[in-house]
């Protein structure tokens, strides 16, 4: 966690509000292995991070509430009894979704003032949305004592990002930035919402994200082309997912569906297979095998789900040859975005240049390089 942060958030309600606030902490999250199996009911293995969202409230003593985006320098002036969404795209739609979602609940709060920042890069598939919902959702929890659980509070989130924001996540971002704990992942069943906690040693080994620092348009509709590829085999089985299908099972509809849905279909089967291999992997301390787990993951993303592109692809491979990486996948939807790679402690560094060097050669754009470690969920700082 960021202390110059939440320092900085602080001093600037106290500036804006005049007021003492409470200081929540709500991180993102990485997915060590586990993608694209979310809306397949399967299982995804996130963790929390130590870059995120600080956020401060406190109740108003004025007839409405205002949030304020330090980082945008945006404020917004909103009634209670009169919220809708804002234009689509627009940051405050995260905050008033939350509070509609609440209300929905038929709990009641009253007027408030919020102000936040993050330390999450932009468009690096850290989700910093999921991490703003929780600390709204936990921060109002706290001020008006709602009740709420955990559980509940990560499920207004989801559907505030659902009806308000327009996009229809999985539930994974908001668990991950609730529940984390330090130094563990989470063995997450998306069906059930329950996980297992793993605690990692990374030993004498390190995760590092690369970003992109692209994203290609084809995302969205990309998106919603496989999941409804999923859907349609999984209705072609008889099952209610994915997650209920074998690779034996697939090879009977063999001959009644496209073989590039096949390959979608075989490389979700195969991936939710990874992610119990990678829990196995994580108990045994054997992060060789994790790092390998990663590199077939990343495979199976780029050929047979084809949701990577060439500036991931190239990444991996300059990963792959280098003895110091045990491991590196795409992380998040695809498209774009950051790859996660397993290394080395004593070589990150020398890695990191090398490889920023070859991506400015070969595309004539900068990528961007973070180091993380796995931090506590979302929760209130003293």
């Amino acid at each position: 966690m960021n202390t110059l942060l939440i320092k900085q958030v602080k001093e600037a309600f106290l500036t804006t509000f005049k007021a003492d606030p409470i200081l929540i902490f709500s991180p993102g999250r990485i997915n060590i292995i586990g993608e694209h199996t979310d809306y397949n009911e399967g299982f995804v293995f996130p963790a929390a991070v130590n870059k995120g969202i600080a956020a401060a409230i406190q109740k108003s003593d004025t007839n409405e509430c205002v949030a304020y985006a330090i980082d945008k320098e945006s404020k917004i002036t909103f009634d209670l009894e009169n919220l809708k969404p804002s234009k689509e795209g627009n940051w405050e739609n995260y905050v008033f979704g939350v509070v509609a979602e609440i209300q929905n609940k038929n709990k009641v709060i009253g007027n408030f003032n919020i102000a936040f920042k993050g330390d999450i890069p932009g468009g690096a598939g850290m989700s910093s949305s999921a991490a703003l919902e929780n600390s709204v959702v936990f921060g109002l929890n706290e001020l008006f004592n709602l009740g709420l659980t955990k559980h509940e509070m990560i499920l207004i989130s989801q559907k505030a990002e659902h009806n308000y924001v327009g996009v229809k996540c999985g539930i994974m971002d908001q668990y991950a930035s609730m529940f984390g704990i330090k130094d563990h992942a989470l063995h997450l069943d998306c069906r059930t919402t329950t996980s297992k906690p793993y605690k990692i040693d990374f030993k004498d080994h390190q995760l590092m994200l690369i970003n992109t620092n692209v994203k290609h348009s084809l995302s969205d509709s990309a998106y919603n082309d496989r999941r409804s590829a999923c859907e349609n085999i999984s209705e072609l089985l008889e099952v209610k997912s994915l997650r209920d299908a074998t690779e034996a099972d697939l090879e009977k509809i063999l001959d009644q569906v496209t073989p590039t849905n096949f390959q979608k279909a075989l490389y979700v089967i195969q991936e939710i297979a990874r992610t119990r291999k990678a829990a196995k992997a994580i108990e045994n301390n054997d992060l060789e095998l994790l790092g390998h787990l990663m590199y077939q993951s990343h495979d199976g993303l780029s050929n047979q789900y084809k949701v990577s592109c060439e500036e991931l692809d190239f990444l991996v491979s300059q990963a792959k040859k280098n003895n110091y990486v045990l491991g590196a996948r795409m992380m998040g939807g695809g498209f774009g975005g950051c790859t996660i790679n397993l290394i080395s402690k004593n070589e990150a560094k020398n890695f990191a240049e090398a490889t920023s060097k070859a991506f400015k050669n070969t595309f004539d754009n900068e990528c961007s390089v973070y180091f993380v470690a796995l931090s506590q969920g979302t929760h209130i700082v003293n």
